[in-house]
């Protein structure tokens, strides 16, 4: 995508392209988090359609488990400071939106209360594009 800044790691099996990407604006707003609350994850389990909210907790406090499929991992350090940042969905909506690529973007406007980024006056927003080959769903 042209506006995206970061793609992510291909995380799923048998894959070689990134599912997920972040633009500028989110990854400023990342960096901001990261320094107040540490390591940082997303987790997208619903919404059909572009403007979905992803959720942004600190690593750890949404527990994943089989229900949940990793679809990209982000480095939002450098070599020497990595700063780890993953991506997940419920499987369920993964089925929904398997032939997309998602790109995580930021807009003017409260997020969840449960999000840390909806004290910024901000919120991340989902932006997807389809992708035009065949891709097995999970």
């Amino acid at each position: 995508m042209s506006n995206s800044a970061l793609e992510a790691a291909v995380t799923l099996p048998g894959e070689d392209f990134s599912r997920v990407a972040l633009t500028a604006a989110s990854v400023d707003l990342l960096g901001t988090l990261w320094e107040r609350h540490g390591p940082l994850m997303f987790h997208q389990s619903g919404g059909c359609c572009d403007g979905s909210a992803p959720m942004c907790y600190p690593a750890g406090e949404f527990l994943t488990g089989d229900s949940d499929v990793l679809l990209g991992r982000f480095n939002l350090g450098t070599d020497h400071e990595p700063k780890p940042l993953e991506f997940w969905m419920s499987r369920e909506q993964f089925n929904y939106w398997s032939h997309t690529h998602l790109t995580v973007d930021v807009v003017a406007g409260r997020g969840s209360g449960f999000s840390v980024e909806a004290p910024e006056g901000k919120r991340f927003l989902i932006r997807s594009t389809l992708m035009d080959w065949d891709v097995p769903s999970i």
